[in-house]
């Protein structure tokens, strides 16, 4: 099948990802005696599954939707002893631009950006325990960038490729009550990806 003349197809997404969440510490960790002198996230590893829809755009551009869920867990550690386990089922809507390369014997490179929302369906933001718990939004806005490769098959396209992404919005919901929760000025997703696409 020549799927290099086809302007639309769909196809499936399964992959790794490795986050953690970038951490901006308060200013009132150095003023207030309440203990915590550090805060860092930790690099967890995760998975996704997504949907492939990609429509040709001329012979070097596609427009990209994958739209599926992701599985993350992503931890913060204070004073280098006491960590804080944040899980999160995400279901993420991204959309990208991708422009590739020249084919050469049934291969072709491409670099891919764009933009990613995410909806946690399992956030605690409205935990009924939330005074005890460092508690985040359910919605996440990151930028994404990658590079990758097609490989074309008799009957599918497989293009391995790796993301890396950056939150662009302030995931924390302040607790005053909480010291771990005034030690942190502002938190964002940050996500290393590797996928395998299956696409024909």
């Amino acid at each position: 099948m020549d799927f290099q003349n086809k302007s639309f197809y769909f196809g499936m997404a399964f992959g790794s990802s490795f986050s953690k969440f970038r951490v901006n510490q308060s200013e009132l960790i150095y003023s207030e005696a309440n203990g915590i002198k550090l805060v860092e996230g930790i690099t967890k590893g995760g998975f996704n599954i997504h949907m492939v829809s990609n429509l040709k755009m001329g012979e070097y551009f596609d427009f990209r939707f994958n739209p599926g869920f992701s599985f993350m867990y992503r931890d913060l550690i204070f004073n280098d002893n006491t960590v804080k386990k944040l899980e999160s089922v995400y279901f993420e809507t991204p959309f990208g631009i991708r422009f590739k390369s020249m084919p050469y014997n049934d291969k072709r490179a491409f670099v891919i950006a764009g933009l990613k929302y995410g909806y946690d369906v399992s956030s605690n933001a409205n935990s009924r325990r939330g005074e005890n718990l460092i508690r985040v939004t359910p919605h996440d806005f990151q930028w994404e960038v990658g590079v990758g490769m097609q490989f074309y098959y008799p009957f599918f396209i497989f293009s391995p490729e790796i993301k890396v992404g950056r939150g662009l919005n302030n995931s924390l919901i302040y607790n005053r009550t909480l010291p771990e929760s005034r030690a942190i000025d502002q938190i964002s997703t940050q996500v290393f990806t590797i996928t395998f696409n299956f696409e024909g």
